[in-house]
């Protein structure tokens, strides 16, 4: 039987941990740098920043599709785990559905590049595609439901057109340093709320 680390754990629980935090450290690395630097950035500089070897990065994600296909499936978890989240904790699902959009936007920031590095595999990209609309879908319909429940919005806003409406926004944003669509998608929020007469 094998002794217990420090925490309890037995070593092989331990190292299971730690390469789980390997993993998360080099995700959020490459989310990084790619957003700075574009999904062609040199697998040496995710490693820096990460502060891991180049042999760790390629041990958990042997090419570079495997490394993308991973972060674009961390971001999209991420973003549904934080619907619900932030339903509990925001002060109104107005700013519950505020914030989760704030959230999707930096995923699309990221994704943009993302999925022009998996064109060239369009078998992965669409199956990719399917799992964001199958997990995000939900989480935004969850988060409409209860704003136009609280009559902080008007009623009838599909998800799908609302999700797609912001990512069509987006698109211009990586090479026009003048244009910001937070601006525009604050505006397009604003038009979805209910009018209160004072």
């Amino acid at each position: 039987m094998a002794a217990a680390g420090p925490a309890g754990e037995s070593p092989s629980r331990g190292k299971r941990a730690d390469a789980q935090r390997n993993r998360e450290t080099v995700l959020a690395a490459a989310a990084e740098v790619f957003v700075s630097s574009g999904v062609d950035a040199p697998i040496r500089q995710i490693a820096a920043r990460a502060g891991v070897g180049m042999a760790t990065i390629y041990r958990h994600f042997p090419t570079r599709a495997d490394l993308v296909t991973a972060l674009y499936r961390h971001q999209i978890e991420a973003c549904a785990e934080a619907g619900p989240n932030l339903l509990a904790s925001a002060g109104s699902p107005l700013d519950a559905l505020r914030q989760w959009i704030d959230l999707f936007v930096d995923f699309l920031v990221t994704k943009h590049g993302l999925a022009d590095a998996l064109q060239s595999d369009s078998d992965r990209f669409a199956a990719l595609h399917s799992y964001f609309l199958d997990r995000l879908l939900p989480v935004c319909a969850q988060l409409l439901d209860a704003a136009v429940e609280a009559d902080d919005i008007r009623a009838g806003t599909q998800p799908y057109e609302l999700m797609r409406g912001i990512g069509n926004l987006c698109i211009g944003h990586d090479n026009d340093p003048r244009y910001d669509p937070r601006r525009l998608i604050a505006l397009l929020l604003q038009g979805l709320q209910q009018p209160h007469t004072p």
